[in-house]
Parts: C-alpha cells; sequence; structure tokens
C-alpha cells in the first residue's frame, strides 16, 4: 500500500517552498505554477491547498510570522523585570534580534516581509495583515520597554520598530548595504540610550 501522505505536511511543503521562491524572486517571481515546480508536485496539488497567488502568498508571510513568533516566545516582560545595566541592554537586544535580519534564516524571513509590505501599498487585500504585524511588533516593544522600567513606553517603542524597519531594510536591500555588526552596534548604541541608567545604592 502507497504511504499515507499528511496532508498538513504537505500543506507545510507547499508553503515552504513559496517561502523559499519570495526570497529568492520576490513577489512578483511566485506563481502558483513555479511553486508547484519547487516543491516537486503538480499545480493541482497546489491548488487543493490554495485557492490563488494571495492565498499562497498570505501563507507564506503566516510562515515567516510562526517562525519569529516562536522565538519571540523565549523573551517574555516577566524575563525582564529588574534587569538593569549592560543585562538589560543584552536582554533586550536578543529580543530585538529575533526579528532582525542578523543570520540567514532571519534574513530570509525578513525579505518575505519586506516583500508583502511593499505589495501591501498597492493591493489593499494585504494590509490587513500588515496593519496587525506592525500593531503586534509595537506592542511587543512596549511590554519589553515598560518591563525594564522606560518611562515613555509608547514613544519609545515608536522609536524602536522605527529603527527595526530601517536596519532591516539596510541590511536586506542594497539602499544601505547594512553589514550585520553594524547593525548590532548601531542598535546597541540606541538601546543603551533608551534604558533607564543603573540604580546605585
Amino acid at each position: 500500500m502507497p504511504a499515507r501522505i499528511d496532508a498538513q505536511q504537505r500543506r507545510q511543503h507547499v508553503v515552504e517552498a513559496a517561502f523559499r521562491l519570495v526570497v529568492a524572486q520576490g513577489l512578483e517571481g511566485m506563481s502558483l505554477r513555479k511553486v508547484a515546480a519547487e516543491a516537486g508536485l503538480n499545480i493541482g496539488s497546489v491548488r487543493h491547498y490554495f485557492d490563488d497567488h494571495h492565498d499562497l502568498v498570505a501563507a507564506a508571510v503566516r510562515e515567516t510570522g510562526d517562525r519569529m513568533g516562536r522565538r519571540l516566545a523565549r523573551h517574555t516582560p516577566e524575563t525582564l523585570v529588574g534587569l538593569q545595566g549592560e543585562a538589560a541592554v543584552d536582554a533586550l537586544q536578543a529580543l530585538v534580534e529575533e526579528v532582525l535580519p542578523v543570520d540567514d534564516a532571519r534574513c530570509a524571513e525578513t525579505t518575505v516581509l519586506l516583500e508583502f509590505m511593499v505589495a501591501a501599498r498597492t493591493k489593499p487585500v494585504f494590509r490587513p495583515v500588515t496593519e496587525q504585524m506592525a500593531a503586534d511588533l509595537h506592542q511587543l516593544v512596549a511590554d519589553a520597554l515598560d518591563a525594564l522600567g522606560v518611562a515613555d513606553v509608547h514613544g519609545e517603542a515608536d522609536r524602536l520598530t522605527a529603527l527595526i524597519g530601517g536596519l532591516t531594510i539596510d541590511t536586506v536591500t542594497p539602499h544601505g548595504s547594512l553589514g550585520v555588526d553594524r547593525l548590532r552596534a548601531t542598535l546597541r548604541a540606541h538601546l543603551r540610550a533608551v534604558l533607564p541608567p543603573v540604580l546605585e545604592g
């Protein structure tokens, strides 16, 4: 008897193929036919799980969010309470770097997100997802800053999320050709300026 094919595994296999194509060729280079070829399937198999291009793009973006979310789950606000000085900077930097292109895997993820956000400018169907992503990132950063005793939590969260966006663009595009070392140094300088001074005594 042929081995039973797990539908969820097959769907995930297709999503990962779409993810790789977005990284390599951008959203415009990702079609259902190309995804099928990348996944080693016929196009009918892909259409069994995804209605159209938009549906598959959204799935690739959700895959990105899921990957980031699994890493971010290790950095709850409770783990930050009471930290000061370099320990606070280390902890906040580790959290923020989970959504920055500091290695090949995270570079691929942020590339997919960037492609999606640019597409949302002209494709309203994508906007609710990008708006929710922005709100979630702001809340994540605000909660972390609050746990670390920052006074202007939402103002600083606005500034830090803007920095995250700028660092991402300058690292994964030719716009800035920013290397990982400079990315980390720039982020660290900002975090040191934002976090409260060490309490003496």
